[in-house]
């Protein structure tokens, strides 16, 4: 990619986006055949800033995805309300993804601390300008892929004569794990920058390979928590104690603590909602280090499941769930 002088925000947003913005955003609207206050609403929801009006900042790739927002909703396949809801999610998640994406990028090309003088960034550029295509076709193999395992998830759940009868795709019976850093906040103090970094990268990266390896979905991090779901209580249960020995392969690791419930979610914006969350929460609260926590209802579905002791608990109150009877989930010693 050729520039001259030192390369800046321009010659990045070429690289990415191509030809520069010809539209405002009244003429992009008209030519796409939408109102113009959608059109605001749309962009707003992606997490664009809104432009004056006689900003010239629109591309002829803008237009084009206006012209398919417009398709979808002229042939019915989405209303008003739909699309806005879609666009949030992509705006969203595509951000935190672009963010997460390029920190690792800067992290492998420039050296920490330094500011890269012109030939650094060119050769930076460079080597972006060849990645991009392979990241694009990867980026929508990897969707396609995660679209395929929900949808799946979503149909089995309509299907008849699974567990659970009153589960639906819009409420279904899920277990839901919370995995909680022990004393986060004060080993926060203790560590500097780099070293904090690096703890609570290790703790999602461990915890997301684990998750994913039992056919879990690891519903978002929180830092110094991992918030999961699988579709039945020995998997949860599994995951669960395979968290704990991950996390504790050498003396040094963290140490964690685990709550599980089960029961009915409330699915909304690619998390989950509900009592059986709230329980979990509270569960995980009230865990010692290195335990994990689970619900009667968790309880009486791995009863007789191969791989678990259960050792029942005194009950006790959880804050705004009322009176609770947490189990301590173990790894059996038992053959199974």
């Amino acid at each position: 990619m050729e520039t001259s002088g030192r390369p800046g925000a321009d010659d990045m947003r070429r690289l990415f986006l191509g030809p520069p913005p010809v539209y405002t955003r009244r003429q992009v609207a008209e030519a796409a055949g939408i109102p113009q206050e959608l059109a605001a609403r749309i962009w707003r929801a992606l997490g664009f800033a809104t432009f004056a009006d006689d900003a010239v900042a629109f591309t002829d790739a803008d237009l084009e995805a206006l012209h398919r927002i417009r398709d979808l909703l002229d042939a019915e396949m989405l209303d008003e309300r739909s699309v806005i809801r879609m666009a949030r999610a992509l705006g969203r998640n595509t951000a935190r993804l672009a963010q997460w994406q390029a920190e690792i990028m800067v992290d492998a090309l420039i050296e920490p601390g330094a500011r890269p003088g012109e030939e650094r960034l060119r050769q930076v550029m460079d080597t972006v300008s060849r990645l991009l295509p392979d990241f694009e076709r990867t980026l929508v193999h990897v969707w396609r892929s995660q679209l395929a395992a929900t949808a799946s998830r979503l149909v089995s759940l309509a299907e008849p004569g699974e567990p659970g009868g009153e589960a639906s795709p819009t409420r279904p019976r899920l277990a839901v794990g919370f995995a909680d850093l022990v004393a986060f906040t004060r080993v926060s103090r203790e560590l500097d920058e780099l070293a904090l970094a690096d703890l609570v990268e290790g703790f999602e990266s461990r915890a997301s390979d684990v998750i994913a390896a039992h056919d879990g979905r690891l519903v978002k991090t929180l830092g110094d928590e991992v918030l999961f779901t699988a579709s039945g209580p020995r998997t949860a249960a599994l995951i669960a104690l395979d968290l704990l020995d991950e996390l504790k392969r050498d003396a040094e690791g963290p140490d964690v603590r685990v709550g599980l419930a089960y029961g009915p979610v409330l699915p909304a914006m690619g998390d989950v909602f509900g009592t059986t969350v709230n329980l979990a929460a509270r569960l995980t609260a009230i865990a010692r280090p290195g335990t994990i926590l689970a619900d009667s209802e968790m309880a009486a579905a791995l009863t007789g499941a191969s791989g678990v002791d259960l050792v029942k608990l005194r009950r006790r109150p959880a804050r705004g769930l009322g009176v609770v009877e947490p189990y301590v989930l173990r790894r059996s010693s038992r053959e199974s």
